[in-house]
């Protein structure tokens, strides 16, 4: 098998040649740049531009180099945007790290030493402050006359610090017409020619953890409990953008891609944010507008990043379509592997859950973190349904050789397995 067919097999639930891997395929599946610089050091790499493709998170582009030392099977399409130098310009990282970022982003130092991204009237919409590791969110543009500005939700994107166009990853911000997608279009067949890794394409389409981003969260909570008519009225609107939207978005990359991404954090530690009977009312029927017109129309899986204990709301998402869940957040109540695979088998596929990145990975020996993932994978490989992934984006902090222990286990594990 190759590397795409591999993970289609485990997608349509059939067991592959091997464990199939992602290392940055989705901008929860990555690596952050600090990180980044230190693992290619212990690798014995050679030295070459840090390029953060995901600003708020500050997570790295994946070179080749690493994607072949650890058999990586997958493929992000902003990949097929990431080689004209002329795309980037330099920074700083906060450990001092030198690096670049995308030349559309162009954060500014204020007088507390503290960078910040502006949305176009200037308004501050993000943060890092001295010391921080990430962007955050500081403007909400529906915490204030909510009902006045449904109307001009769209033109408030940019004030929202996830779909802002100065925090766009490549190829930067899109221009929602023929000229754009004429560029998308074109990158995706390229990159489709240029390898056998299965390709992810990062729609995002987050209609609620996105409507968090505009509201802000506490507002969000008190609207959908006691403002039931004005949210179907946002959400509907909200809908209605990434439906256009998705129309062309098909037409651009549907020929060309394996998966397309969706982008929803439900879950808590100990169970979702909302009940399913909420999800059933607002969220569950709008997702299927959207899967529906991908299935219609292309071979593409559907994916969702969703954060946390998620377990209670994966039959609607199921019945909604959903094909693949990420990043499998297996310390968290209910989605423990043994409890997911046996509950859900055959039914979605599980693209993570390989190592425990808040625990095992930062702060284990690498035989601790060997351990782990072999036991995670005598759990959730067999069977397909399947793609080994740790838990979340590799944080700054965790030791180059922890990270080298857990793909080598995957390795190993497939020596002795497969």
């Amino acid at each position: 098998m190759n590397s795409r067919e591999r993970v289609l097999a485990a997608l349509n639930y059939r067991q592959p040649d091997r464990v199939p891997i992602d290392l940055g395929a989705y901008h929860s599946s990555t690596i952050m740049a600090i990180a980044y610089a230190k693992l290619r050091d212990y690798l014995g790499l050679p030295k070459k531009p840090i390029k953060v493709y995901d600003m708020p998170q500050q997570l790295a582009l994946i070179d080749d180099d690493v994607l072949e030392r650890f058999n990586v099977d997958t493929v992000d399409l902003s990949r097929a945007f990431s080689d004209n130098d002329a795309d980037w310009h330099e920074w700083v990282l906060p450990d001092g790290t030198e690096c670049l970022i995308p030349r559309w982003c162009h954060p500014t130092k204020d007088e507390n030493g503290s960078w910040l991204v502006h949305g176009p009237d200037g308004t501050p919409i993000a943060i890092q402050k001295p010391g921080m590791l990430y962007f955050d969110q500081v403007y909400f543009p529906f915490a204030e006359n909510p009902a006045e500005k449904v109307d001009r939700l769209e033109e408030l994107f940019d004030y929202n610090m996830w779909f802002s166009s100065e925090m766009a990853p490549p190829p930067g911000p899109i221009s929602w017409n023929a000229d754009g997608m004429r560029v998308l279009s074109e990158g995706a067949k390229r990159l489709r020619a240029s390898t056998d890794r299965a390709i992810n394409a990062i729609f995002g389409g987050s209609i609620f953890e996105g409507s968090q981003m505009f509201w802000r969260m506490d507002n969000f909570y008190l609207a959908l409990g006691s403002e039931p008519e004005l949210m179907h009225r946002f959400l509907d609107k909200l809908v209605d953008i990434y439906m256009k939207r998705l129309d062309m978005y098909i037409d651009a990359v549907g020929p060309y891609v394996d998966i397309i991404m969706f982008s929803d954090d439900y879950g808590m530690q100990t169970g979702p944010q909302i009940s399913p009977r909420m999800f059933r009312e607002f969220f569950k029927p709008r997702y299927q507008k959207m899967w529906d017109m991908i299935k219609a129309r292309t071979e593409a899986k559907i994916m969702m990043h969703s954060c946390g204990s998620i377990n209670a709301l994966l039959p609607d998402m199921i019945g909604a379509g959903l094909d693949a869940v990420n990043p499998v957040q297996t310390n968290t109540k209910d989605m423990e592997p043994a409890v997911i695979k046996n509950k859900f088998r055959d039914q979605i596929t599980f693209w993570g859950g390989g190592c425990d990145t808040r625990y095992v990975l930062p702060n284990g020996t690498p035989e601790e973190v060997r351990q782990n993932v072999f036991e995670n994978l005598d759990i959730l490989f067999p069977g397909g349904g399947f793609v080994f992934q740790q838990v979340h984006n590799i944080q700054a902090d965790v030791p180059p050789e922890n990270i080298v222990a857990m793909f080598d286990a995957v390795a190993e594990w497939n020596e002795m397995h497969t």
